[in-house]
């Protein structure tokens, strides 16, 4: 049995909670390893949180300024020298494009781990993949992406979520959330089939728990019409009676739904409510306006239809919440459009997953408040379309 193989073996053998000490006891023992260390990405992505186990702690490390975040936000490996010729490799822990945090690992010489380092990368993804079986049956890495407590509604959100990011050959997908300890109702979802992609982006209505029970409510909704195979506007109809028949039209929630064609771009959607989309196409941004429909639970049995939109090769599109829209600067001014349009220019050449957290650290400066009073939501789509001979 080769190295990998053994390493492979240890993580898929180990239990939940013991990953951590089985990669460490196998790669010291198949490749001479000093020390290994495992760090989550916190919620907020703004830094990289220690596996701890006892004895074992370590303090978080930035996600911007520090070797491991560097290896973060490449996805790449990244070799730090250390005294005496030894070398630390940071290699990005992932699975298909949801990236989760770093494998940290120190070994006595420079050569080796530049040797070493595509083989421990194959390791890294592995634990990846256990990371998030182990997540059924332990709390463990959930406590450790948490630099502070969660709300009980922003809780109820974060278990809502697909993830916060996934790659495949025909698209770059990347979201995320604030305030991300205390969310409210705004929310994602996505799912792919060998020929499509569904995306839905809701923003929610009201705050706290009430908010999240509503959005559960909702997606939860359009997830059971969506597995019995029902066309998109039929999946917007059935949950807008969902959550009409509980709330009787006390409280609603927008929705933006695509169904996209991977081979062909062309795209079914529907606009239930706010939320946004603009289009970054030949280094031009634009807004992207559908015909508005009613907010799923507004009022009883409402029909939804259906419009056409077509994404092409090289396309970004960015869909934001009102809280990233409409959110007001300490002068009363809106972000808007055209604050909006710098800033997805400004990270043109950021990675899907990178570009939602940048667009709310810009959207930070202008409300000029670290902690916003609403929900902010951004999703980034880069679309390549199915690969010839695909």
């Amino acid at each position: 049995m080769n190295r990998f193989h053994a390493a492979e073996r240890a993580l898929r053998t180990a239990a939940p909670h013991e990953l951590l000490d089985a990669v460490r006891a196998v790669l010291t023992e198949q490749y001479g390893t000093e020390d290994v260390e495992l760090f989550m990405a916190d919620y907020g992505l703004t830094v990289l949180q220690p596996v701890s186990v006892l004895p074992h702690t370590l303090e978080p490390v930035s996600v911007y300024n520090s070797p491991a975040g560097r290896a973060f936000g490449s996805q790449r490996p990244y070799c730090e020298d250390l005294p005496g010729g030894r070398a630390r490799l940071h290699l990005p822990v992932s699975v298909r494009g949801d990236r989760l945090g770093v494998l940290s690992v120190t070994l006595p010489e420079r050569d080796a781990a530049l040797g070493w380092a595509a083989e421990l990368a194959d390791v890294a993804d592995v634990l990846g993949h256990e990371v998030i079986v182990a997540e059924r049956d332990t709390d463990l890495y959930l406590q450790a992406r948490r630099k502070d407590r969660l709300t009980l509604a922003a809780e109820m959100q974060w278990q809502l979520l697909p993830g916060r990011s996934c790659s495949r050959p025909e698209y770059d997908l990347g979201a995320q959330l604030e305030p991300a300890y205390a969310i409210y109702g705004d929310n994602f979802d996505w799912s792919a089939t060998a020929d499509h992609l569904m995306l839905y982006v809701t923003n929610g209505m009201g705050e706290g728990i009430e908010a999240s029970l509503l959005t559960n409510l909702a997606i939860n909704a359009l997830r059971n019409a969506r597995r019995a195979g029902i066309p998109i506007a039929d999946q917007a109809a059935l949950a807008d009676q969902a959550v009409y028949a509980h709330y009787r039209g006390r409280c609603y929630l927008s929705v933006l739904m695509f169904d996209f064609d991977l081979a062909t771009g062309r795209a079914s959607v529907v606009d239930a409510g706010s939320p946004q989309l603009l289009r970054l196409r030949g280094g031009v941004v634009e807004r992207v306006g559908f015909e508005a429909q009613l907010p799923l639970g507004m009022f009883e049995e409402t029909d939804y239809v259906a419009q056409d939109f077509r994404v092409e090769p090289g396309d970004r599109l960015i869909f934001v919440s009102d809280g990233v829209h409409s959110v007001a600067s300490p002068k009363g001014e809106a972000y808007g459009d055209a604050a909006l349009a710098r800033a997805i220019q400004s990270t043109r050449l950021l990675p899907a997953a990178e570009v939602p957290r940048a667009i709310l650290r810009e959207l930070t400066g202008h409300r000029g408040e670290a902690v916003p009073e609403d929900d902010a939501l951004v999703v980034c789509l880069d679309w390549r379309g199915k690969p010839p001979g695909r």
